[in-house]
């Protein structure tokens, strides 16, 4: 049986979908785009700042749900601007460690609301 999983922490889903499904042990996070659910706005315009939001609202998803950043197996990282990769991957090593989970990370049109970032992960327990 799924179970949606919804963190007040986090910025609320701006379409018909959850924030996570936990199915059996695995957890589904959806993307996460940089916006501080205390305002509503995005965090910052910078890459570095968008990103950290990103992962902070994954990680009030997934402490929601019982995981952490170690639980998780699988991450799709989506850019605005694919010259933004070195610098989201700075962030991106301040809350992971190895084994780091596999990940795509890979250049897309458009972002809702124009952000620079969105992240997604699956996490295992």
């Amino acid at each position: 049986m799924n179970k949606s999983i919804h963190s007040p922490k986090a910025p609320a889903a701006i379409g018909p979908y959850s924030q996570a499904i936990l199915a059996g042990s695995t957890l589904y996070v959806s993307g996460q785009l940089p916006v501080d659910a205390a305002t509503g706005a995005f965090a910052g315009e910078d890459i570095e700042t968008q990103t950290r939001q990103s992962l902070t609202n994954i990680g009030y998803i997934l402490e929601e749900a019982g995981f952490s950043f170690s639980d998780v197996v699988k991450s799709t990282v989506y850019l605005k601007d694919i010259a933004d990769f070195a610098a989201m991957n700075g962030v991106y090593a301040e809350f992971f460690t190895e084994p780091y989970p596999a990940r795509a990370a890979f250049q897309v049109a458009a972002l809702p609301k124009d952000a620079r970032v969105e992240i997604e992960v699956v996490a295992v327990k």
